[in-house]
């Protein structure tokens, strides 16, 4: 029965974040979640295939799985304090149909928020914050994470058995924190929530460029945590960057399932009610006069939503705001993307030079984004042998199948 199998997928998708947050808060074990859930999926495979799938898939995932946690606790004979626990949720879990046990819990409106601020602990290194709640939260592989880090897959498993240990060894708790500290913890948070984003926006590998399960995700938790702490401008612009790029993703891919760049893309396909909240929220981010990375990045992501067309895009003020960003967030990254600006300004020569310029020290050379942005600037010089060589370049590094056989289109091209 495909349909079942394609469910699943669906549902591990946009399910695996909520169910693992509940599941922690359950047993306070990453790994005995992690397996639960594991066991859950496992029996969905088997079952409803025969029976059907379930009105509510997340709820049955998240009972089976609670059940299977009761049982293996059970079953370990855990000390006494945690037996009278565990009489009361086997009690109720077993007391009530499966597919109706969490109906009333479906939202569980706290604990991925919980989850995130856990992962992010001050304790817990930063490249291990972010593995784990790629890996908890967002429901990504190891594999998948180890891709978008650059990384052997085994050193990545290492980075999350680090994580785990150090919340179990510390005794970090599952919560938010109090609000006098809650401001220190917020960049490491952010910092996660976009990387989930841009991991939906842009996936490292696969058939498909977007993953909106994802970017979705990211959305919800920018949405959070501009909740709890409102007058945060960059917690503000982080939410407006995310919706203005995420407006973009029904115009991104054509009806063929190929990549159409910002430059091709039919903008009456933009989403509208993003780009509208989008504006309203970095307008008022910028009001409080505290600029930062985020807010100036969805400064730039807002010049690009007011073009009616490609060709009105104001490109001198995208240069602007990205040497503005340069301050903040130095990096060569940055320094490519501000090089593209002024290429896009009008000067294709100069933009070309500063390209080149932002791998001086050679780290974008295994960058893909660099070796296509250097690409199609050589192509609009008529610099045909060397743009072939660079797309040649980047068809090599990237992973995902919609941008090489955007990159191979161009080739064919020239």
């Amino acid at each position: 029965m495909p349909h079942a199998h394609e469910t699943i997928e669906r549902v591990f998708r946009e399910e695996y974040g909520r169910i693992i947050a509940t599941l922690i808060r359950l047993t306070g074990s990453f790994d005995r979640a992690e397996e639960a859930l594991q066991d859950a999926f496992t029996s969905a495979s088997a079952t409803w295939q025969s029976d059907g799938i379930p009105r509510n898939p997340g709820a049955w995932l998240t009972t089976v799985a609670h059940r299977k946690l009761v049982d293996s606790i059970r079953r370990e004979k855990t000390r006494e304090a945690k037996q009278s626990q565990l009489e009361y949720e086997t009690e109720r879990v077993h007391s009530v149909d499966p597919l109706q046990s969490l109906a009333s819990e479906a939202e569980y409106p706290d604990d991925r928020l919980r989850l995130i601020f856990t992962c992010c602990h001050p304790s817990i290194s930063q490249e291990n914050q972010i593995a784990l709640t790629l890996r908890t939260l967002g429901g990504l592989t190891t594999n998948e994470i180890a891709r978008a880090f650059l990384l052997p897959e085994a050193t990545l498993a290492q980075r999350l058995v680090r994580a785990k240990n150090k919340i179990r060894l510390a005794g970090i708790p599952y919560e938010v924190p109090a609000i006098e500290v809650i401001g220190e913890r917020l960049e490491s948070v952010s910092s996660v929530i976009y990387l989930v984003f841009n991991e939906g926006y842009s996936a490292t590998g696969g058939d498909s460029l977007l993953r909106t399960d994802l970017c979705a995700e990211a959305i919800r938790l920018g949405r959070l945590i501009c909740e709890l702490l409102p007058d945060e401008p960059e917690n503000v612009g982080l939410l407006s960057l995310m919706l203005l790029q995420d407006s973009h993703r029904n115009a991104r891919i054509d009806s063929m399932g190929e990549l159409v760049t910002l430059e091709e893309q039919d903008r009456t396909l933009w989403d509208q009610n993003e780009i509208r909240e989008g504006l309203k929220l970095i307008e008022q981010a910028l009001r409080l006069r505290r600029p930062g990375p985020y807010q100036l990045q969805a400064a730039i992501a807002a010049v690009h939503a007011e073009a009616r067309t490609a060709a009105e895009t104001d490109w001198t003020q995208i240069a602007a705001l990205y040497q503005e960003l340069r301050r903040f967030l130095p990096s060569a990254i940055v320094d490519l993307n501000y090089a593209a600006a002024v290429a896009m300004a009008g000067s294709l020569d100069e933009g070309l030079r500063l390209v080149e310029t932002s791998n001086r020290s050679g780290i974008l050379d295994s960058y893909f984004s660099y070796h296509a942005a250097r690409a199609d600037l050589l192509r609009r010089l008529n610099r045909f042998a060397e743009a072939r060589a660079a797309y040649s370049r980047a068809l090599e590094l990237t992973t995902n199948n919609v941008e090489r056989k955007y990159v191979a289109r161009r080739l064919k091209e020239l």
